[in-house]
């Protein structure tokens, strides 16, 4: 039933956002440039690697020697526009309809961070990463990681339609009030690892 709701909801709001798709893409091509959408390796169900799509919120500004510019000075100011909306995962939608993800789940972090989580924490991939998730209706990034991972596990464990049914209208109203959005989380996060105490990575 999940997974039919999945389908059923991202088609019919890649529909009925189409315009609003089409005006963001034309916006990241006049001010940014190709590719209008970015694509990130992330570890998915079992963490599995799989291409998420995004829309590209940063320029490829380089210094004199030819090598890319720190990412939070390559963050455009569309681009924090885009994130604080989370007008940017717009096109997560579509890695939905592929069977990547979900709406609801953990979402899907960084590949390099894998090695940092507890045995528990490991559960996160027990399910597809999720557009939206409890972490992210519960203080999104203003949480700190060990609390964001801790809720991710929850749900796991805890998960049922009518849970999901319930983050998804937090996460439309957190959506709109832009609450708990920081557009630079993506850029300027520090490791994993530093975040939870330098932990050495486990087997």
């Amino acid at each position: 039933m999940k997974r039919c709701f999945d389908i059923v909801v991202a088609g019919a709001a890649l529909l009925v956002l189409l315009p609003i798709i089409l005006v963001v893409a034309l916006l990241v091509r006049g001010f940014l440039g190709t590719p209008v959408i970015f694509r990130h390796r992330r570890p998915g169900l079992g963490g599995r690697p799989f291409a998420l799509y995004k829309f590209r919120t940063m320029t490829d500004a380089r210094d004199a020697a030819g090598a890319l510019l720190p990412d939070g000075r390559r963050l455009t100011r569309l681009g924090r526009f885009l994130r604080a909306t989370s007008l940017d995962e717009l096109p997560e939608l579509v890695n939905v309809l592929r069977g990547e993800m979900s709406l609801v789940g953990p979402r899907p972090l960084h590949m390099h961070y894998l090695p940092y989580f507890t045995e528990r924490e490991r559960a996160r991939h027990d399910v597809r990463p999720g557009i939206s998730g409890w972490a992210q209706v519960n203080g999104r990034n203003l949480l700190p990681w060990d609390q964001r991972l801790a809720l991710d596990v929850w749900y796991v464990e805890h998960r049922s339609f009518g849970l999901d049914l319930r983050i998804l209208a937090r996460t439309v109203v957190q959506v709109l009030s832009m609450r708990g959005a920081t557009p630079d989380s993506d850029t300027v996060e520090s490791d994993l690892s530093e975040e939870r105490g330098a932990r050495r990575p486990g087997p």
